[in-house]
């Protein structure tokens, strides 16, 4: 008698077939989890490059912003407007400000470790140093130093730019601020530069001293 041929699976084969089957589907999920990872981290870097986009626009409107805040010497009794502009630090007031509105605010950016820290404190008539020293900084630039540069014209009406710029002493704010933000790690950041201008730089009360810079 004809025998009929056998159609099923053996055991073997059957225990191939799962393992093949789950090899493919831990295949598959790594690879999905592998997609989802690069996909948080793409999220994630453009988040903090939205970020700090935001706050290059914010501070470059508070130093467009700037007004010649004035206030009065304690020692001298003489008017002095309120901006000091240095190498690697810079305060001033500003008629824009976050959280503030239509309240001038002093602004103070320093170098810090950690990079380059806010202060802010209402502006008042007075000096506000005092108010400064006493806020909490805000770590604007995470893993960047800061230098600045001022922009000036001079008796030859060539425009020019400093590393200084005494507010106090020259009674008028420079034409405008260049920010350059470098970071510790240029494998991982691109360099920052801010240009801002100034077009309200002179008090109407007080007179500038300009050739002090000259």
């Amino acid at each position: 008698m004809k025998q009929r041929q056998q159609t099923g699976f053996t055991l073997m084969e059957i225990i191939i077939a799962l393992s093949l089957t789950a090899m493919l589907l831990t295949m598959l999920t790594a690879g999905m989890f592998g997609v989802v990872r690069d996909w948080d981290d793409d999220a994630s870097a453009l988040e903090d490059s939205m970020d700090q986009a935001i706050t290059v626009l914010q501070l470059e409107r508070a130093l467009s912003g700037a007004f010649p805040h004035s206030y009065r010497n304690q020692e001298t009794l003489a008017r002095e407007i309120y901006f000091k502009g240095e190498e690697d630090s810079l305060a001033w007031v500003s008629e824009v400000s976050p959280g503030r509105q239509g309240n001038r605010t002093a602004w103070q950016l320093v170098n810090d470790s950690e990079g380059v820290m806010a202060y802010l404190a209402p502006a008042m008539s007075d000096n506000p140093d005092e108010r400064l020293a006493e806020v909490e900084p805000r770590l604007l630039f995470p893993g960047y130093q800061a230098s600045f540069e001022y922009l000036y014209e001079d008796l030859e009406f060539a425009r020019l730019w400093r590393d200084s710029w005494p507010g106090a002493d020259v009674n008028i704010l420079p034409l405008a601020v260049h920010v350059h933000l470098r970071p510790d790690d240029d494998m991982v950041s691109q360099p920052i530069d801010i240009i801002a201008a100034m077009p309200a730089r002179q008090h109407r009360a007080i007179r500038p001293n300009l050739e002090l810079i000259q």
